[in-house]
């Protein structure tokens, strides 16, 4: 398991009211690069058990909302957990993260967003306001865990231990 903390200011005058709120990002679980859509390939057979495994990942977190971009992978693997939160699954767009940011914090609930290998961590950096880079195209297995609280942000990294060997 890896574990990075970061902590800043940048929504101290936004968290006035002492609410506390958790957001999870994940990139979507593996993709088919052998199917025959390639812009939008669905998950492989390991694919869609990473995403049951992060559905018990979440299972005693209290998530009110889950967000997807709207491809097949995305949404698969967000899937299991909206059903096990008996939650809808809302779509963002991808390539406006700022302005996703913004309505994420200004909702102040236990979010999670899938994403992609190129979005998550740049939504991530946006929330803790550092800037951060995407990551290899062959990373599945991190989860970021972000709690706005009314002083600061923090971001902690974890690395699931899920493998389909």
């Amino acid at each position: 398991m890896i574990f990075f903390s970061c902590l800043t200011n940048k929504h101290l005058i936004a968290q006035t009211d002492g609410v506390t709120f958790t957001i999870y990002l994940i990139r979507h679980s593996e993709k088919d690069l052998l199917s025959e859509n390639p812009l939008d390939p669905p998950l492989t057979t390991c694919g869609i058990k990473r995403s049951e495994h992060l559905s018990s990942f979440f299972e005693d977190i209290n998530i009110k909302n889950v967000y997807s971009t709207n491809y097949l992978r995305t949404i698969k693997t967000a899937m299991p957990t909206a059903l096990s939160k008996k939650v809808s699954i809302q779509y963002y767009n991808p390539n406006n993260l700022e302005l996703f940011s913004e309505r994420l914090l200004n909702l102040k609930q236990n979010s999670l967003v899938v994403g992609h290998s190129n979005t998550t961590p740049i939504l991530a950096g946006l929330l803790i306001d550092k800037d951060m880079k995407p990551f290899d195209e062959n990373i599945y297995n991190r989860i970021y865990k972000i709690i706005i609280e009314e002083n600061n942000s923090k971001l902690f990294v974890f690395e699931t231990s899920f493998n389909c060997n």
